[in-house]
């Protein structure tokens, strides 16, 4: 029987171009994220989809969750803090700006942010805050390119980017008013800051 995982990531797919590639969470974090379950349905993993539309899925599976999604919540939270375990964002969108202006960030940018989480490397690395959802984001990661990981410095109008983060920002706080009160710990506090204001612009570069 295999034991208690070292490392837990949610992966999303930002279709507004605001997250950025790899994110660390605290505890709390992970439990407002989990709950959040936001990504984008894209075109070729559902029917009827021809462009990316956001989507929050409370727990990334919220058709099989049988139980108020808050008690699944308290689970994971209890086992994070009982074994140690490391919490991860992990985004596949896009980078540069929203679909249909920036590009999808590439699969070697995911694979490389995903190897540094299993081989412990990223937990070595320098972290910033993020000034409008919280969590910790690499200044550096061996393969990835420091401009993608400060995702607003990769769009062209930084100004731009910040409307965007803002918008994305109060959906998720829209979207978690059903969560205000429930459970054991009331997760509102660990999610974005919708007034928030971005952070300073750097040069373009692929993605």
């Amino acid at each position: 029987m295999a034991g208690h995982p070292q490392n837990i990531i949610f992966l999303s797919c930002d279709a507004f171009g605001v997250l950025p590639p790899v994110a660390k969470l605290s505890s709390g974090e992970a439990m407002y994220h989990f709950l959040s379950g936001y990504t984008a349905k894209v075109a070729g993993t559902e029917r009827g989809i021809t462009e990316p539309v956001a989507t929050f899925s409370t727990c990334f599976g919220a058709a099989f969750m049988t139980l108020h999604p808050t008690v699944y919540a308290d689970i994971l939270q209890k086992k994070l803090d009982q074994h140690g375990t490391h919490t991860y964002l992990v985004n596949s969108g896009w980078a540069g700006g929203a679909y249909g202006e920036g590009k999808r960030m590439s699969i070697k940018t995911t694979r490389t942010c995903i190897d540094a989480i299993l081989d412990g490397s990223i937990q070595h690395t320098e972290f910033r805050k993020d000034p409008v959802f919280g969590f910790d984001v690499p200044v550096e990661l061996d393969g990835v390119h420091p401009e993608v990981l400060n995702i607003r410095g990769t769009w062209s109008d930084p100004e731009k980017y910040d409307k965007q983060a803002k918008k994305l920002a109060q959906m998720y706080v829209d979207n978690f008013k059903k969560y205000e009160g429930k459970g054991s710990i009331d997760y509102t506090q660990f999610g974005p800051k919708a007034k928030a204001n971005g952070g300073a612009s750097i040069s373009e570069t692929s993605f």
